[in-house]
């Protein structure tokens, strides 16, 4: 008895080592996901105010505080539509993002609800705490501690993986936040969801990427089965009216092309060198 006890203690203490490489949000604060959700989108909005740089933030977002029954937590709230500066903006794709971000397991988006401010509709994300931007350490150069790197190159991989599902075109070193313990935090998703041509026949991070290889190098089998098991309907129930069927119909071209890039670096490197 005792030793099943002890084999069932160690198969729960792999699958959770398993998950926290897997997820970016530790468990506790997975588990208060809902309530934060919540929190959002009913919360007073007791002050406001746009504090970023326009030239680092194009959307021109607004800093919400918000408050209820003695909480007060801040958040960002954004509702670009359109053609903005070059780029398809949509607030709505913030939503998706996180939607799919749940779905998938990945864990790597704050809460993401739609709140409306001022009388508009648009996305509100809760503000999460973070150590640095990827911005900061490179310009400080400063170096992952040894025992951290593995965790942290399997978060940039999947991060390039989600980027490329989610066709999103503006991944900038300003949109990786890195929290004390080197975790990365996944935030702005407005340029993302893209259904021209140039992102369902191709992947943005690949070996061509315009600024040197950026492979998938490794990823969970786990969030390749999850890939693999996505159906429209289930996007579809997941997404709302966030998405169209056209933008869910390229997240589909677009996983078809993750799963053949996989294969291609199974066949190169070795299945157990490119999925754990």
């Amino acid at each position: 008895m005792k030793r099943r006890l002890f084999v069932f203690l160690i198969l729960i203490f792999i699958l959770v080592s398993q998950f926290q490489s897997f997820a970016q949000f530790k468990q506790e604060e997975l588990a208060e996901r809902a309530k934060w959700e919540e929190f959002l989108k009913t919360a007073k909005i007791v002050a406001f105010g746009q504090p970023w740089n326009k030239s680092e933030a194009v959307t021109e977002p607004w800093e919400l505080t918000l408050e209820k029954n003695g909480v007060r937590r801040k958040a960002v709230w954004k509702n670009p539509e359109g053609l903005q500066k070059g780029y398809l903006e949509g607030w709505r794709y913030e939503i998706a993002a996180y939607r799919l971000d749940k779905l998938l397991g990945l864990n790597m988006v704050p809460p993401t609800v739609e709140k409306n401010f001022r009388g508009d509709k648009g996305s509100c994300q809760l503000e999460v705490k973070y150590k640095m931007m990827y911005r900061q350490k490179v310009k400080d150069k400063i170096d992952i501690p040894p025992e951290k790197v593995r965790g942290y190159n399997r978060a940039t991989y999947m991060q390039r993986a989600f980027d490329n599902l989610i066709a999103n075109e503006d991944r900038n070193m300003g949109d990786i936040l890195l929290t004390e313990d080197w975790r990365l935090i996944l935030v702005d998703h407005s340029r993302s969801f893209r259904t021209y041509k140039k992102f369902t026949k191709n992947l943005i991070f690949t070996k061509k990427h315009k600024s040197g290889p950026k492979l998938m190098k490794m990823l969970p089998r786990a969030f390749v089965k999850k890939l693999k098991s996505l159906n429209f309907e289930l996007i579809k129930n997941a997404m709302g009216e966030y998405l169209t069927e056209k933008e869910i119909n390229a997240v589909f071209a677009r996983r078809d092309l993750i799963l053949k890039e996989i294969n291609r670096l199974i066949k190169d490197y070795g299945e157990n060198k490119v999925l754990y």
